[in-house]
């Protein structure tokens, strides 16, 4: 009987299957290897390329996360570097709110007024309204404080509020700045900035009493003053949110810093108006006499072109360095100013009211000239053939030719030619006027490059 063997010796076909069997299982142990490799280098790149993100994220916004989270466990993981550039950042915005809380007035007690003004000691001037006393605060900055009349009148209430809520909504550098106010039971006062030269008013008349007005005064230095008081007024006319009308344009209310840069003041009078509005009617008369507009004496509602006439008169003082109107010169043609300077110019005789008033040089000559017909464009009698403030500085700049303006006080006189100079009014100018107020057509002066 023959035996069948179990053992692998001589047997090709068992050592070609164990063979097999080993090429299998190294290639599944090379695979596995190759897979674990690869997902380990997969999850290295994942990793590194969220570490790259991460770093490409803004420090002040990494700040911001970090310090938004409620995990107390993470504020302990901020760098020192970090947290110094998140402290700069929280000092900077503090300083940026202290600085725009510092924009707006402060409301000062009648004690801390006081002792800035030593007891009020030292009067700068006095007006209708009050009284202004020199201060200064304690870290050197000097004050002028307007204290308001002690009787509590509704006309005072009314002044108070018309300069705080004007002066809060303008800031220009031809106007003059408020830096506070104070309001209670014993003291109504405002707090403006110190304009060291004082008023466009001292300047003109009262310091030549002394020295002469023509040789502290050179031209263009005139010249800039009239170019700043009329940007002043036309920020307020033309680029405030709200109209705003002043009422009360006059030398007096032209302050003038160190540098003789002017600054319009005193809002007392002014008023808002919505922009659109064409007309406002007011509850009684305003402005001083000499250089309100003559529509401001009538019942007729009035525009912002008020202040247009009332700069035309200012702009005549600024020529002649002298008042308007000069008693002393009673029955001459040099009585009042603007007729004079208009009369001189229709018989092209303006150089010799110019020489008069102390204009000879050449170049002075030309500027004055242009003055004169800017301001005879201003003071025209219908509000609605004098020009936009903006005009009127284009015109003084002498970027454009301004054309012959009409004579502005024809009103003044009747068919027969009497003077009505020294009557209220006549029913031909209050005609006139009342047209004019009622129209809402906008003449401008035709002026050319």
């Amino acid at each position: 009987m023959s035996t069948t063997s179990f053992g692998n010796g001589g047997d090709p076909g068992f050592d070609s299957f164990n063979n097999a069997a080993s090429s299998i299982s190294t290639a599944a142990i090379v695979s596995i290897v190759v897979s674990v490799i690869a997902t380990i280098a997969i999850v290295i790149a994942i990793i590194y390329c969220l570490k790259r993100t991460g770093d490409a994220i803004p420090k002040y916004a990494q700040a911001q996360l970090t310090i938004g989270g409620n995990n107390s466990n993470n504020q302990g993981n901020i760098n020192p570097l970090q947290a110094y550039e998140t402290d700069m950042a929280k000092a900077t915005m503090e300083r940026f709110i202290s600085d725009i809380a510092r924009e707006q007035p402060t409301r000062f007690s009648a004690n801390e007024l006081t002792q800035c003004t030593q007891n009020f000691q030292k009067v700068l001037g006095s007006g209708g309204f009050g009284v202004v006393y020199k201060g200064e605060f304690p870290n050197g900055i000097q004050v002028a404080v307007k204290v308001l009349k002690e009787n509590v009148s509704k006309r005072v209430e009314e002044q108070f509020m018309a300069e705080v809520s004007t002066m809060c909504r303008t800031y220009h550098i031809n106007l003059v700045r408020l830096y506070g106010f104070c309001f209670d039971t014993s003291m109504r006062a405002l707090v403006y900035e110190y304009m060291e030269q004082g008023s466009l008013d001292d300047l003109l008349f009262q310091k030549q009493n002394n020295k002469g007005n023509q040789s502290i005064i050179p031209w263009d230095k005139l010249q800039e003053i009239a170019i700043g008081t009329a940007r002043g007024i036309s920020y307020l006319h033309e680029e405030c949110q709200k109209r705003i009308i002043h009422y009360d344009i006059k030398p007096g209310n032209v302050l003038l810093d160190p540098k003789l840069s002017p600054k319009v003041a005193d809002f007392g009078l002014a008023m808002l108006c919505n922009r659109d509005s064409t007309h406002v009617v007011m509850s009684g008369c305003r402005g001083t006499p000499g250089y309100a507009a003559p529509e401001l004496w009538t019942p007729y509602p009035v525009t912002y072109k008020c202040d247009v006439y009332s700069f035309g008169m200012l702009l005549f003082e600024i020529v002649g360095r002298r008042r308007n109107h000069v008693a002393e010169l009673s029955g001459t043609s040099q009585e009042w100013l603007p007729r004079w300077a208009y009369e001189r110019f229709e018989k092209g005789e303006l150089n010799e009211m110019l020489a008069v008033v102390g204009v000879t040089a050449e170049e002075d000559k030309v500027t004055a000239e242009r003055m004169v017909k800017v301001a005879l464009w201003c003071v025209q009698y219908l509000p609605n053939t004098r020009p936009m403030m903006s005009s009127v500085v284009r015109m003084l700049e002498g970027g454009v030719k301004i054309d012959e303006p009409p004579n502005p006080f024809a009103h003044l006189q009747d068919d027969f030619g009497f003077d009505l100079n020294t009557m209220s009014s006549s029913t031909k100018s209050d005609s006139r006027l009342l047209q004019s107020e009622n129209s809402q057509s906008e003449i401008h002066v035709p002026i050319t490059i």
